[in-house]
C-alpha cells in the first residue's frame, strides 16, 4: 500500500488553489522563518534559555499539512515545536512569550520552547523525547472516534496529526503505534520530517531501510513519499490523507523530505555536515521557490508579498514588544498548574 510520490523541482498548476490560499501559504512560511530568525538573536542575546530548536528551511511542511486542517482537529509536535504552534493559530506573542519564560506564554511560561502547548487551538504540545508523543497523539485520534461513536457527536471526525523526525522512526512507539492506528481504524497522521539528521547522526547511517514511508506496508496503511521543500506537493498529499481519516478510513503515514538549514538546535555548532550539501539543500529553499512561483506564474504580484512582508514584520516586533513587557511567573505560583483547577 505504500506510493511514492516523486515531485519536479517546478510547482504543478493547482487551478482549484485560490489566490487567497495561495498568499495565506506564503504568510504562514514567512511568518515561521521570521519567527525562527528572532528567536535566534533572542536567544543570544541572553533572553531565551535552555535548548532552542529551530525550524528554518522545513517550513512547507508545518504550513502544507497544518493549513489544510480545520479548527477543531489536532496536532502533536516535537521538541521543534514553534512554527508548528503558529501554523495551528496559536499567537505569535503568546508563543514568544513562553520562549522568553513569561507568565503570560501559552503554557504560563513553565515550557519552554520544548513544551508549547494550546488548548484553545487544539495543539497538544511540543515533547522534548524522541517519539513520545506518538502515543499522545494515538489517544487523541482514539477520543475522536470514541466522541463520534459513543457520545453521538454530529460534527465531522476530528483528525490529528502527529509530526516527528526519522530518528524516531526507529524507536518502538512508532512501530507500536503504527500498528494500533491500523487496528483501531483511526482519524490520525503520521508526518516524518525527514531533514536527513537525527541530531548528529545522518539518517542513511541509522537505518537498515532509510525510504520510511516503505515501512507502512508492514501495518497496512498507506505510505508517501513528498518532496517537503513545495508546500503545494506537501498541501495536496495532505488534503487526500485527512479525507481518508475524515470519512474513517484509517491513517495515513507521510514522509517529508526536507531540510533544516541551522544546527540541531542554537547551541549546535553544525561541523557534522558539509558545506556542499548544505548548500543544495538551501537553493530548494521552499518559501524563496513559493514566492518565485507565485510571481511567475501571476498568482500574485510584487505588492501583495511585499505587503506580506511588512506585516510579518510587524506581527514579530509586536511579539517581541509583548514577550519583554510580560511579567514573570510569581514564586508564589510555583505548584500551580499542576492539577486541574476548579
Amino acid at each position: 500500500m505504500s506510493e511514492k510520490i516523486v515531485l519536479p523541482l517546478t510547482y504543478s498548476e493547482q487551478s482549484n488553489t485560490s489566490y487567497h490560499t495561495m498568499l495565506a501559504l506564503y504568510e504562514d512560511m514567512l511568518l515561521g522563518r521570521n519567527f525562527e530568525d528572532m528567536c535566534a538573536q533572542m536567544y543570544y542575546r541572553g533572553k531565551m534559555f535552555g535548548f532552542v530548536h529551530l525550524y528554518n528551511g522545513q517550513e512547507a511542511v508545518a504550513t502544507g499539512i497544518i493549513k489544510a486542517l480545520n479548527e477543531h482537529d489536532y496536532v502533536c509536535s516535537t521538541y521543534r515545536d514553534h512554527v508548528h504552534a503558529l501554523s495551528k493559530g496559536v499567537p505569535a506573542k503568546s508563543v514568544m512569550a513562553e520562549l522568553f519564560g513569561k507568565e503570560t506564554g501559552c503554557s504560563r511560561g513553565r515550557g519552554g520552547s520544548m513544551h508549547i502547548f494550546s488548548a484553545d487551538h487544539n495543539f497538544l504540545g511540543g515533547f522534548a523525547f524522541i517519539g513520545e508523543g506518538i502515543p499522545i497523539a494515538i489517544g487523541s485520534a482514539f477520543q475522536s472516534i470514541y466522541r463520534k461513536q459513543v457520545l453521538q457527536d454530529s460534527n465531522p471526525l476530528r483528525v490529528t496529526v502527529c509530526f516527528f523526525g526519522d530518528g524516531t522512526s526507529n524507536n518502538g512507539q512508532f512501530f507500536e503505534c503504527l500498528n494500533m492506528s491500523v487496528l483501531w481504524k483511526l482519524p490520525v497522521i503520521f508526518v516524518v520530517e525527514n531533514n536527513q539528521w537525527a541530531i548528529g547522526m545522518a539518517h542513511h547511517r541509522s537505518t537498515s531501510y532509510p525510504e520510511i514511508h516503505q515501512k507502512a506496508k508492514a501495518f497496512g496503511l498507506p505510505g508517501v513519499e513528498v518532496d517537503g521543500m513545495n508546500v503545494l506537493a506537501v498541501r495536496e498529499v495532505a488534503q487526500q490523507a485527512i479525507e481518508r481519516a475524515r470519512s474513517g478510513e484509517g491513517p495515513t503515514l507521510i514522509e517529508a523530505l526536507t531540510y533544516r538549514f541551522r544546527g540541531h538546535s542554537l547551541a549546535d555548532p553544525d561541523e557534522l555536515r558539509s558545506r556542499q550539501e548544505k548548500e543544495a539543500w538551501l537553493a530548494r529553499d521552499p518559501i524563496k521557490r513559493f514566492k518565485q512561483h507565485l510571481l511567475n506564474n501571476s498568482i500574485v504580484t510584487q505588492n501583495d508579498i511585499d505587503q506580506v512582508h511588512v506585516k510579518i514584520k510587524q506581527e514579530i516586533d509586536d511579539a517581541i514588544s509583548f514577550a519583554l513587557s510580560s511579567p514573570e511567573p510569581e514564586v508564589k505560583d510555583l505548584k500551580r498548574y499542576l492539577f486541574v483547577e476548579d
